[in-house]
């Protein structure tokens, strides 16, 4: 076994009480590959932002986790090399099962989530504190969901969003001993969020989603305060860079996320964590169709993934310093 602590990792607990003490969010960052990850460390280094390092099950299968774990002590030391140690966690997004989140917990990660949200809620429960009961031993933090985000990502998927039901979230939190609860209040998996059906559009066509159900926020926040909320799905789909895509080559229709000017309103609250993952995938892949567009001679990696990584940078500075709040907390 691995523990997180000899990869210079940190757990959310200490984290997540400064960023709900603070009005901020910490980014929950996903990646799969070195390049994700070298602008995910930079762009934190650069602002001075703690972050999360996020790992789907599926991510994990795709990179192998002897070499994730690596990859996160690199990341840490890589900081160092940078000039500023932030407070690194890596965590594991959307684990499916007990057995996914212990092999997670025994290989070095320091944070993890169990869905067990499509579950009856009494397995719900019996999931979560199942993992809650093996991680805690170790100083591992664990997240827990109640409500179902529609959209898809990685094997995660529902047709319909059913939002988190405040009545039930003291009775989750206290049987399952859980150290943050992701919500559902109108966020949702992938780039396409939204049907057309579910919006209005702007005079240039471009589709306006609903509004977040800040209302149930507010009453999870009455009845478990200061407590640590997670939001995932919560990519704003930067129209720069689908319209990128669609102009090299590809076929994104009516990709819409969440308006960044929610988030930040959530941030303030007691959201102390935002998933943020198909934007990175956007950046990354209309830099690379435009550079194979205008480029196509280019069969250099180093000539496509080196600007897809600065273009991630940019982004995930602008998140932490205009969206999520977290710049200069570190």
């Amino acid at each position: 076994m691995t523990s997180y602590k000899e990869l210079g990792l940190v757990n959310t607990r200490d984290m997540f009480a400064k960023a709900v003490k603070g009005g901020y969010a910490i980014p929950a960052y996903n990646f799969n590959n070195m390049e994700q990850l070298q602008a995910i460390i930079m762009a934190c280094v650069e602002t001075k932002s703690p972050v999360i390092l996020q790992v789907s099950k599926g991510a994990r299968d795709y990179a192998n986790i002897n070499l994730l774990r690596n990859m996160a002590r690199g990341a840490t030391e890589y900081a160092h090399e940078l000039g500023y140690d932030i407070p690194i966690v890596l965590h594991l997004d959307h684990g499916d099962s007990f057995e996914t989140c212990k092999d997670c917990i025994d290989n070095g990660f320091s944070s993890v989530m169990i869905d067990g949200s499509s579950l009856p809620y009494e397995e719900n429960i019996a999931v979560t504190k199942k993992v809650v009961e093996y991680a805690h031993q170790f100083d591992v933090t664990v997240e827990g969901e109640l409500g179902v985000l529609a959209g898809i990502e990685d094997e995660v998927s529902s047709a319909v969003s059913h939002y988190t039901q405040p009545s039930e979230v003291i009775d989750f939190v206290s049987k399952t001993g859980v150290d943050s609860l992701a919500i559902s209040i109108g966020t949702s998996h992938g780039a396409s969020k939204f049907t057309p059906e579910q919006c209005t559009r702007n005079a240039d066509g471009i589709l306006i989603p609903p509004p977040l159900r800040f209302d149930i926020l507010a009453e999870i926040e009455k009845k478990l305060p200061g407590f640590p909320i997670v939001l995932h799905g919560s990519s704003s789909v930067p129209q720069e860079y689908v319209k990128m895509i669609n102009e090299h080559g590809g076929k994104l229709k009516d990709s819409v996320g969440i308006p960044e000017e929610q988030l930040r309103q959530a941030a303030k609250s007691a959201v102390c964590k935002i998933n943020i993952d198909s934007d990175g995938r956007l950046a990354m892949t209309g830099t690379i169709r435009r550079i194979f567009d205008e480029h196509p001679e280019v069969f250099d990696p180093r000539k496509y993934l080196g600007p897809a990584r600065e273009a991630l940078k940019e982004m995930y500075e602008h998140k932490n310093r205009d969206v999520l709040g977290s710049a200069g907390k570190a």
